[in-house]
Parts: C-alpha cells; structure tokens; sequence
C-alpha cells in the first residue's frame, strides 16, 4: 500500500544511557509464605530514601503490625478502599520528594485484592444490567442465587482499570514492590487438564509480564526467581533460580538499583481511532505551527448537563450522581467551574449538593407519607374520617443547574400530602376526562389531577373505562376518586403494562419518554398529546 515516505517531523536519535530502570517486583506466594514480612524488613535498605505502604483490601491488616519487624521503616498512606481513592493514593506518592537523593519504594499488598475488587465491581454491574433488562422486557427478575452472565465489554473495562493502575506504577520515580497471592491449580496440556499442578498467580493474567523481577517464596525463607530482566546477575532466559538468604534488600542491589536512572525510559502506546489519512499532504505542505493548547476536557455546561441526566435517572439518581464523580475523578470536577441556582461552584461541589438536597426531599418525603398516613386514620365518633385538610407544604429550594435552566424533577419525589375524598367538590370531580383547573386551585388539587390524567391515559390505553380502571381502589361512593397516596401507587404499578402495549403498538418513542416520567408526571398531557387531544392540563 502506498504511503508518505518523507518524515513528518525532525527527530533526532540518542546513544543509549546503560542504566536500568527502577525496577518493579512482583513478590508472590501462598498465604502465610513471608510476603509482608519480607516486605516490611525491605523498606529500611540503606538503598531507599522513604518507602510508602497502600494496603489494599484490609483482610490481613497487618500494615501496623509489621511496623515492628526489624528493620522496618515505612509510612502508610490511607485511603477509602475505593478505586479511585487508591488511585490517588498512587499519584500522591509519586510526587513525593526524595530524601538525602535515595529514590522512594511504593509497596501495594496486595494486587490480589485490587483485581478481585474490579471482579466484584464488573460482577455488581452485569447483575444491575440484567435486572434492568428484566424489567424492560417484563420477565422474572434475577434474584442473588442466580447466575449471571458477565459480557466481554465489562472484563475488558476491568482491564481497563487495572491497566491505569499499572501505568502510574511506571511513572514512579522508584522501585516498586507489589505484593501477590499464588494458588496451586491443575496444569493443562493441549487444552486438557493433567495430573500434574503448577502455581498461578491470583491477579490479572498479564501481571507478570508487566514487572520486572518475580520472586515466587514457597514456604518462609524459601525463595525462587522465577522471572528477572537484569544485566547485572548471572541468569539464563527461562531460568528459575533459587534465591538463598533471600531480602529485598539484596534483590534491589542484584537488580542494580544503586545504577538506576531517576525514572523509568518508558514509550507508552497511544491508540488513535481517528487517523485523518485525508489531511496527510494538507498537513504535509502546511508550515509547522506551535501546537494549540488543548481545551479542558469538560467545560462547565457539559458538566452542569451530565449533573441534570443523573438527576433525571429514573430509578436511582444518587448512584447516577456517584457514578458520574468515579467516571471523570473528583480532581477533575473540582478544576470545572458550573454556574447554578446556587450560586458559582465546582462540578464536584454541585454532584455534593445535589446529593444532599435528594437526601432531603427523601426525608421530606418520607415525613409526609408518616404525616399523611396518620392524618388518614383519624376518625370522627361514627366511624368516618374526620374532615380534616392537610395543607401541602413547598420547601424546596430552587436549584437551577446551568446558566438560565431550571433543574429537573425529582424521580423520587413524592406527592404533596393526602387527600381525602371530601377535599374535592362536587364540581372538581372526574367525569370522563379531569377538566382544567383554574388558576387559584392549590398545590395538592393540582397533583390530583395530573394522577386522573394519567389514569385516564391507562384506562384508554388499556381499553377499559375510567371506572372499570379505577375499581379496585375506589370507594364505596359510585364517581368518588380514590385517596392520592393509593392512586398514585395504582397508576405507577400500572405504568409497565402499559409500556408495553405501547412498544407492541411501535409508539416506542412515547414508550421511553413515559418510561423515564416522574412520579407524579405533571406534563403527562403534553407526553401523550400525540394519541389523545383532548387531555386535561394542570397549569
């Protein structure tokens, strides 16, 4: 095929320097073999300015303990367990001086529970996707004894993860010690299982050959190099060597880390989807310029919208919230400023405030359906209830996101107080479609009808009568609507049959658009002013 034969930029070659790299060693091993032991009593070589210790997984605990063992000298750096935090945790540590000029030892114990917490993670995920698609197609719901089937895209996003960590593992400027459990599993032979075993180690397959050294200990103070890149020992490609009166300090020095450069000579691999084969001879007669400084990427707006489509997720906008902060990491979002109801502030601080004002309305919420229901079940002397009103309260704070937008609703907020059938007059009641109220009509006569509304849209769609719809849940009193409380619960059990009446219709648009309404829905007859024209608007 042919191509561009002239060079596309100057370059200019380089003698190689001889020195090796800090190296990175994987110290392996079954559960009680030394591994944090040996560890421990590493991090006071002479060879070392500070060493820092990310204990990952917290099932052993010995970070602590082992500040005892002789020779230890190391400082622990904490963290939340998530990974983004542990993450962090890194970055941190890369950016520690030096002491007295000696490079610093990062020690993570251990990799094992790294990769069995992104296996737990992409295993949540594969169950949260099945139950969705469960409700979408209306089948039976897995439950937590079922299998699940974890897809290919998940475990290449787990690769993906671990593959970042591993990547700031190369940039610190240091050795690194990573810590790893090995297990005895049945050898294979030609894809058939053998009576023979071998070791695994318990990790991401590709783990190995992404260090330097491997240092496998069979039982305390049996040490085996199973695997090394060094010039400076004598070992044979493929060979496994025994490692007498094994320390890390003497593997340092057989790796030549008195000889390392500062940092590690890396030449990472940056994949580009989008190669612009058309522009080459463009690019190619075009002068060269000063490269553009790239823009932030994400600006406020995208931010503030990101925020709004996680409020407006239909099921659980506080996990939406969570998921977006670990997607684009919280450094991220407090470097992007959004301008909002509240006033300015980073995109982090809005994902805070945003959770914290849907853990309000939750209380709120909460406290008026305790509110309502006790007012529910006070009764006069005669057995009916007391004619009593409870006024609906509004105390939330406007909260537009972005600059002139007002926020969404909330998915999960509930209704204003409770009604009772006397509330409502003798003109106010339904008779084959809710008429428009008029303006001075209060909060809580306002939800009711938008709950007819969409009762009447179910009815028709499911082809029965208001009446027949509303039977099972209306009084003994022929035309009396039923109470709010029990006819919104009616009409959001309702509301999966009638998605998929409408997906069997191909009204597919309309089935989502209702799919994702609040709860209640108050623009419910604009959403359905398509099939049904002569819908009541609550204004």
């Amino acid at each position: 095929m042919a191509g561009i034969t002239a060079p596309q930029r100057t370059r200019k070659s380089r003698k190689p320097t001889g020195k090796p790299n800090p190296p990175i060693i994987l110290l392996t091993g079954p559960e009680k073999t030394g591994k944090s032991y040996e560890a421990a009593r590493g991090s006071g070589s002479d060879l070392i300015g500070t060493t820092y210790w990310i204990e990952i997984g917290g099932t052993e605990g010995t970070a602590d303990y082992y500040g005892r063992v002789p020779g230890a000298d190391y400082e622990i750096v904490p963290h939340d367990g998530s990974y983004q935090d542990i993450l962090d945790a890194i970055r941190w540590v890369n950016h520690q001086p030096r002491v007295d000029g000696k490079p610093n030892m990062l020690v993570i114990d251990s990799m094992t529970s790294l990769w069995d917490m992104l296996s737990d993670e992409i295993a949540m995920y594969a169950r949260n996707r099945a139950i969705r698609k469960a409700q979408r197609n209306r089948s039976r719901v897995p439950t937590l004894d079922d299998p699940v089937v974890i897809d290919s895209d998940l475990w290449n996003r787990a690769k993906d993860r671990w593959g970042e960590v591993l990547w700031l593992l190369r940039r610190h400027q240091g050795p690194c010690l990573l810590l790893a459990r090995t297990e005895i599993v049945t050898a294979f032979e030609n894809d058939k299982p053998t009576r023979n075993t071998t070791r695994k180690v318990k990790a991401e397959k590709n783990l190995p050959a992404a260090v330097d050294a491997i240092v496998d200990l069979h039982a305390i103070g049996e040490a085996w190099l199973t695997g090394v890149r060094t010039l400076h020992m004598e070992i044979q490609p493929g060979e496994t060597q025994r490692f007498h009166n094994f320390t890390v300090d003497a593997l340092l020095r057989r790796l030549g880390l008195q000889d390392a450069a500062e940092s590690r000579s890396v030449s990472e691999l940056r994949p580009d989807a989008d190669l612009q084969e058309h522009g080459q001879q463009d690019r190619q007669s075009a002068p060269r310029q000063a490269p553009a400084r790239q823009a932030p990427a994400l600006t406020g707006e995208q931010a503030a919208e990101l925020i709004r489509d996680a409020l407006m997720h239909p099921t659980n906008p506080e996990n939406a919230l969570r998921d977006l902060r670990e997607e684009h990491g919280r450094r991220t979002l407090k470097a992007v400023q959004t301008d909002t109801g509240w006033g300015v502030m980073s995109a982090d601080d809005l994902i805070t405030k945003s959770l914290d004002h849907l853990k309000a309305k939750a209380e709120q919420a909460q406290a008026g359906m305790e509110g309502g229901e006790q007012s529910g079940d006070q009764k006069d002397p005669t057995g009916h209830e007391a004619d009593q009103e409870t006024e609906p309260t509004d105390t939330a704070e406007p909260e537009p996101i972005g600059e002139g937008t007002p926020p969404p609703p909330d998915p999960d907020e509930e209704p204003p107080a409770l009604e009772r059938p006397e509330d409502v007059s003798e003109a106010e009641e339904p008779q084959d479609i809710p008429r428009p109220r008029p303006a001075h009509v209060n909060k809580v006569n306002k939800v009711m009808t938008v709950l007819l509304t969409e009762a009447e849209i179910q009815a028709r769609i499911l082809g029965m009568t208001m009446q027949e719809h509303l039977e099972p849940i209306s009084g003994p009193d022929e035309g009396t609507p039923p109470p709010m409380t029990k006819l919104r619960t009616y009409v959001i059990e309702h509301r999966p049959m009638v998605i998929g009446l409408l997906e069997e219709r191909g009204e597919r648009d309309l089935a989502n658009a209702y799919r994702l309404a609040g709860k209640p829905e108050l623009k419910i007859a604009e959403m359905f002013a398509t099939l049904y024209t002569d819908l009541a608007t609550v204004g």
